[in-house]
């Protein structure tokens, strides 16, 4: 199985890994820099993905695990990243590098597990990971 990151070369502070695209664009909300309509559109697709997306339990406690989430290469996880045109073009708007990593191995410890995802925590240092900006 392949998993696969999106995100961009910045460390976020509660996991020390590179943030994820969908912080990423929440931070650009938080720091008012979308246009209203943008904005708007953003909470837009948040619900839906919140909807669509499981998220794993441990966001509702502030992430105390410093789990980070890897898409599956499964039909549902590739599904949900072609979905997330908004997210793409807004970080393509606002200059924002994306990179996407992948690997064949599970990259740490599984704490959580649906069809599109996996969480994990203690990230391997021994990981093989193929990055591409995208």
């Amino acid at each position: 199985m392949k998993y696969f990151r999106v995100h961009t070369a910045d460390i976020a502070y509660i996991t020390q890994q590179p943030r994820g695209i969908f912080t990423t664009v929440g931070k650009l909300v938080d720091a008012k820099t979308l246009s209203n309509e943008e904005t708007a559109e953003y909470w837009k697709n948040r619900e839906y993905f919140e909807r669509v997306l499981p998220v794993p339990p441990f966001y509702e406690s502030g992430n105390k695990e410093r789990a980070t989430t890897w898409f599956k290469d499964t039909p549902q996880g590739t599904d949900i990243w072609k979905q997330m045109d908004f997210y793409r073009a807004m970080c393509r708007k606002y200059g924002v590098k994306l990179y996407r990593s992948e690997t064949d191995e599970i990259p740490g410890e599984i704490i959580y597990e649906d069809d599109f995802q996996i969480a994990v925590t203690n990230t391997r240092e021994d990981l093989k990971v193929e990055t591409k900006e995208i």
